[in-house]
């Protein structure tokens, strides 16, 4: 089996979230981006709290992913903005789609990886305290 893989992926994912949430601080800030950003992707976020809370958790967790610390939780933090951006890039803006994509398959990948990390999550019945 293909051991580096699982590394390779929380890499990937981790470097991504890490420059793009880092970019978008930028964007709070007034300074300039370092990587182009779309007008879609920016007129989703109204308000300006929800783009900081976004972006310092893509940072966040970026870093986490990239140290390899509380990778299941870093997952679970980033799957709703890991669909929103495929999401929008399907629908709205195409100009990144192959990065969309290769969110969802590490993202996917890892969830399948750490998946025994989650099952108490599923359970019908909580353990008693």
């Amino acid at each position: 089996m293909l051991k580096w893989l699982p590394l390779v992926a929380r890499m990937v994912l981790g470097s991504i979230f890490l420059l793009a949430g880092l970019n978008g601080l930028f964007v709070i800030f007034g300074l300039e981006p370092f990587i182009d950003t779309s007008e879609e992707a920016m007129a989703l976020f109204q308000f300006a709290y929800l783009l900081v809370t976004v972006k310092a958790l893509e940072v966040i967790c970026g870093i986490l992913l990239l140290m390899n610390r509380f990778v299941p939780l870093s997952l679970a933090a980033l799957s709703p903005i890991t669909v929103n951006i495929f999401l929008l890039h399907v629908f709205l803006d195409h100009s990144l789609l192959p990065l969309a994509f290769l969110l969802i398959l590490c993202q996917g990948y890892l969830l399948y990886i750490y998946r025994r990390n989650f099952f108490t999550l599923l359970e019908k019945k909580p353990l008693k305290l």
